[in-house]
């Protein structure tokens, strides 16, 4: 048999466990924020888009906020830049740690050519388990969706600028609904905000590294839920939910 048969098998296992947790589970966003829910939609699955990827640390974490759909600032540490070969052309992707309560695993947020089209405009998520050697399999086709993408109960962060790869990723999870699919992160917020107040507010930077001078020893705490949006909102990788404590 082809060597790639039991990834495959694997991978649309873990398609099909992931339809019948956000179809049944109570922390699923779709039974939290009672959402109807039909199931999420997929790239077929594709080997060239299993990739091996070195992470390029920075000396020192550095303290980052990225955008979120709610105007607000995920807090977040960024670690370096994974780089890896895509369609014959070196492209990185900053890679974020989220808090103490994530242990070693951390959050690469993305967007690519197929965002806002077939796949989510805002961007999406792949997570890694970090080691010593800082080498990885990354598998664009485990990339899903935050939670925002589904119900604007959830509060996400969105990939920086600098996290916009310049190729198509036709892997992983594609745009669950067209009605929930808005171009970028900056129409999603401003789409979010004629939604709540019925008027618009002024795109803003999709997110900053701060300086220097603000940077902590210690990974940022983890996520914080707030009942109403906040400028400094913390999230998780899947999203903080408006309300939840």
């Amino acid at each position: 048999m082809p060597k790639d048969d039991a990834w495959r098998r694997e991978l649309e296992e873990e398609r099909h466990m992931k339809d019948e947790f956000m179809a049944r589970h109570p922390e699923s966003p779709f039974v939290a924020g009672r959402v109807p829910f039909h199931e999420l939609r997929y790239f077929a699955p594709d080997p060239q888009y299993r990739v091996r990827a070195v992470l390029e640390r920075v000396a020192v974490p550095e303290e980052a906020y990225l955008r979120t759909n709610r105007d607000g600032q995920a807090v977040m540490r960024y670690l370096g830049r994974l780089s890896f070969a895509l369609e014959g052309r070196t492209v990185s992707l900053g890679v974020y740690h989220a808090g103490e309560g994530v242990g070693t695993s951390v959050f690469v947020p993305f967007r690519d050519r197929t965002s806002g089209d077939e796949s989510y405009g805002p961007g999406r998520y792949l997570t890694l388990e970090l080691n010593e050697s800082d080498e990885y399999d990354v598998d664009f086709n485990r990339a899903f969706n935050p939670y925002c993408a589904y119900t604007d109960e959830y509060e996400c962060g969105f990939p920086p600028a600098e996290n916009d790869l310049p190729v198509e990723i036709r892997a992983g999870e594609k745009a669950w609904a067209a009605d929930r699919n808005p171009r970028t992160p900056s129409s999603a917020v401003l789409e979010r905000l004629r939604t709540v107040t019925g008027r618009a507010a002024s795109p803003r930077a999709s997110a900053r590294r701060v300086p220097k001078r603000r940077r902590r020893s210690t990974p940022a705490r983890p996520a914080v839920a707030r009942r109403r949006p906040a400028r400094r909102a913390r999230t998780t990788t899947k999203g903080t939910r408006r309300g939840s404590r």
